[in-house]
């Protein structure tokens, strides 16, 4: 079972406060305009739709077939499941567009981070009444991921914390260990690099994510006093990421290719890439990447004390299903929606790091072999436990845009690591500004 405490990105405290934060914001006028929900009669069919972005590899349980077992069950509460294939960015303002427009679906999955800017929008119905009988099933902190100021507007799915996946076979080959401290990071980082490998990677695709994660394994960026927000990406935490990969990057001991350009796969493939940090969930991803090359080599492990971070992790992702504006049966939705993220096993086929409190999480079989037999479920548990809390801000996607650009730059050494968490302080203040929200100065 998932540690109940640590578990995800934002807080109880500081979903409290950002209610208040965020006062004036997404309520009722948008619920007025979209009219009421109705409740459906027990013996009248109603169709519910949901709007998903899980990935449906090859060897994973098909959303379709875990949703085609409910409705042969359920037959007056069927589901129509959908995939998302776009950029996870892009699904808000999709949702936007199509709660406006009275056409959004019933139920859509929403990332953590992405839940006060949906929040703002106006664009999720309150479930604190039906979510209640529900809060059982999950465990207590990522279940609070999905409330705001008290109020429920779905339930979780999945967390996201950030590990290190390594190539043990290649690292006895060189004669390093997984590193503990910064110190021996750097130092293993060159002794591969001297043999044309890479135990670390720069991605400057994902440094929105990644680089925040693990920025904020040992201080936050944002904070709420009294009803203004207090914006301070220059931590300590994000200096020592700077500090690190630059080094890295200056050294030439570092991968720097794009996390989801094709040739990050390569680099797996070649046996170049033997190390690299990244979300729980990548774990199947970086077996498909590596189409069975490494079977049986790669490890998993927590991430040591590279960034002053005492040994803590961060987050990278994790979401829930929230209920969208205009959904007219909430009570059925919800009633589905309990049902289907606690189908661990279905989940857990997908990749995901499931937030049900239900039963335990096992190892499937395929992860088990490529990862040389580890227990990789209880080596994800280990590291929700370790996770640090982290509050984001309404938003974020334009900072992690903002972030991008400037990693970019850093990657191909026209810019300095240092200048991407400039890039979110400032960001950071516009983004909070333009939505009309005050920011300590």
């Amino acid at each position: 079972m998932m540690k109940r405490n640590r578990l995800l990105m934002v807080g109880g405290a500081a979903i409290a406060a950002l209610c208040m934060a965020l006062s004036g914001c997404g309520g009722g006028a948008s619920a007025a305009k979209n009219g009421a929900t109705e409740q459906a009669d027990p013996n009248q069919k109603v169709t519910i739709t949901y709007l998903h972005r899980l990935p449906n590899k090859p060897g994973m349980t098909p959303v379709d077939e875990i949703v085609a077992r409910w409705n042969k069950d359920h037959p007056n509460i069927q589901v129509k499941a959908t995939q998302f294939n776009g950029n996870a960015s892009d699904m808000i303002t999709k949702l936007e567009t199509d709660v406006k427009a009275g056409n959004a679906p019933d139920l859509a999955q929403i990332g953590y981070s992405e839940l006060p800017e949906a929040y703002m929008k106006g664009i999720m119905e309150d479930v604190t009444s039906e979510a209640e009988q529900y809060s059982k099933d999950f465990a207590q902190g990522p279940f609070e991921q999905m409330q705001i100021g008290g109020k429920t507007f779905g339930l979780p799915q999945d967390t996201g914390p950030l590990v290190y996946y390594y190539n043990k076979a290649a690292f006895d080959e060189l004669g390093i260990s997984v590193p503990k401290t910064q110190d021996e990071l750097i130092a293993a980082a060159k002794t591969a690099a001297a043999k044309g490998k890479y135990i670390m990677s720069f991605q400057a695709d994902e440094s929105g994510n990644m680089l925040t994660g693990l920025a904020g394994a040992s201080s936050p960026w944002y904070e709420v006093d009294g009803d203004a927000w207090k914006v301070n990406t220059q931590t300590d935490g994000s200096k020592a990421v700077a500090s690190v990969f630059q080094q890295l990057i200056d050294a030439k001991a570092t991968s720097t290719n794009p996390r989801w350009d094709p040739s990050f796969d390569a680099s797996l493939q070649k046996g170049e890439l033997i190390g690299t940090i990244g979300a729980a969930w990548e774990a199947p991803l970086l077996m498909d990447s590596m189409a069975d090359k490494g079977n049986g080599d790669w490890r998993i492990a927590q991430i040591g004390d590279w960034f002053d971070n005492a040994g803590k992790t961060g987050p990278d992702g994790g979401s829930g299903v929230a209920v969208m504006k205009g959904c007219k049966y909430k009570a059925q939705a919800m009633e589905f929606l309990d049902w289907f993220n606690t189908q661990i096993d279905d989940l857990t086929s997908q990749g995901l790091i499931v937030a049900a409190s239900t039963g335990t999480a096992k190892t499937p079989a395929a992860w088990s072999e490529f990862y040389g037999g580890q227990d990789v479920m209880k080596e994800f548990a280990d590291a929700n436990a370790n996770m640090s809390n982290f509050a984001y801000i309404p938003g974020f996607a334009s900072v992690g845009a903002s972030m991008q650009e400037a990693a970019s730059k850093a990657a191909s050494g026209t810019g300095k690591v240092s200048a991407i968490f400039d890039a979110a302080q400032s960001a950071s203040v516009s983004t909070l500004k333009d939505s009309g929200l005050s920011v300590a100065e």
